[in-house]
């Protein structure tokens, strides 16, 4: 049975540099720390949330009645499958698994609509019958950057189509971003400010939608579940200064992504990469014959840790989801798995 609870952060040990966890290194910047700091003199009353979801929702020219606030996007996902409507759920793998767990965990049963390399979607895959949909974009683990087109054709009335937009900012330009699309039928965006911004210990994110159907979400959400330090961060990431800053890194990271993909060609031959990544992470493929669980454990052993794939329906053991870190840290990654490639005993 597949571990849908298992994330990145367990891979994380002391002493191994972090190619398994997709938040950005060296975030929060400093000008955000500062506004964290600020906002610690207002943590004796109750959070007031309303200016941070009237924040996001005019970064993305929504009026803020089509905004939710969330504890980042896995809380999201729990509001999603205790409220939103509708009785024959389908997720599109393979991604995030918190989704599918939440749908689970809410005693609702769940189809997966299971994708085969190189993991684009055709929106015909999806049963016609589904009233409530699930598909990221870009995806983890995939790093595939589906069209918004594809995305708008699996919308109809009558059902929900939830399009999990956390890494979307890391994509430069955002193109394919239905963040700002209103009159799409039962669309809800889940966005997440945690990965751009390093801020995956405070919990901040938030859903995009009608008013209608957050209205159904936002019944079920504890009372303020948002802390004063979070709604601070949203209203400061939604700034013009920081969505400039956000496009910057996006493009920088584009850059160290074919520099990680060019380094792993060279380092370790056989090694395929799911092509067109667009997302802060890539999907690696080992040879055909090499020992996905003991080459990871090499990888550990020389200091690496790398995100496991078979814990992603429609993934196995020969998947690794890998970080994009510096030009530097990725030449040395590369190295180091050519090397525990290039071992006989980590070949089956």
């Amino acid at each position: 049975m597949t571990d849908l609870g298992f994330h990145g952060d367990a891979e994380l040990a002391p002493g191994l540099a972090d190619l398994a966890v997709n938040v950005r290194e060296g975030a929060p910047p400093a000008w955000l720390r500062d506004v964290l700091r600020e906002s610690l003199a207002g943590v004796a009353a109750y959070p007031d949330v309303r200016g941070a979801q009237a924040a996001v929702a005019a970064r993305h020219g929504r009026p803020a009645a089509e905004a939710l606030l969330t504890a980042g996007a896995a809380e999201a996902f729990t509001l999603v499958a205790r409220a939103a409507p509708g009785e024959r759920a389908a997720v599109v793998h393979p991604q995030f698994t918190e989704p599918e767990a939440a749908l689970a965990a809410a005693g609702r049963p769940v189809r997966r609509v299971v994708l085969g390399e190189p993991f684009t979607l055709d929106p015909a895959l999806v049963p016609d019958d589904a009233d409530l949909v699930v598909v990221g974009n870009p995806t983890n683990p995939t790093s595939v950057l589906h069209p918004a087109a594809t995305l708008r054709a699996l919308a109809r009335p009558g059902r929900v189509l939830v399009v999990d937009e956390a890494f979307m900012d890391a994509v430069p330009g955002e193109p394919e971003s239905l963040a700002g699309a209103r009159g799409v039928p039962g669309l809800l965006v889940v966005r997440s400010l945690t990965k751009t911004w390093g801020l995956a210990g405070l919990r901040v994110g938030y859903v995009l939608g009608d008013p209608a159907l957050l209205a159904r979400l936002r019944a079920v959400q504890p009372p303020w579940a948002v802390s004063t330090p979070a709604a601070a961060a949203a209203i400061a990431c939604s700034a013009p200064a920081a969505v400039a800053e956000a496009a910057a890194w996006a493009r920088s990271v584009a850059a160290d992504r074919d520099q990680l993909l060019a380094a792993v060609s060279a380092g370790a031959p056989g090694v395929v990469a799911v092509p067109a990544p667009r997302a802060p992470f890539v999907l690696l493929r080992l040879p055909h014959g090499a020992d996905g669980a003991t080459a990871r454990r090499a990888l550990r052993d020389a200091g690496w840790a790398v995100r496991r794939g078979d814990t992603f329906p429609g993934l196995g053991p020969a998947w690794l989801r890998v970080a994009v870190r510096s030009r530097e840290t990725s030449a040395a990654f590369a190295r180091d798995l050519g090397s525990v490639l290039s071992v006989k005993e980590y070949a089956s």
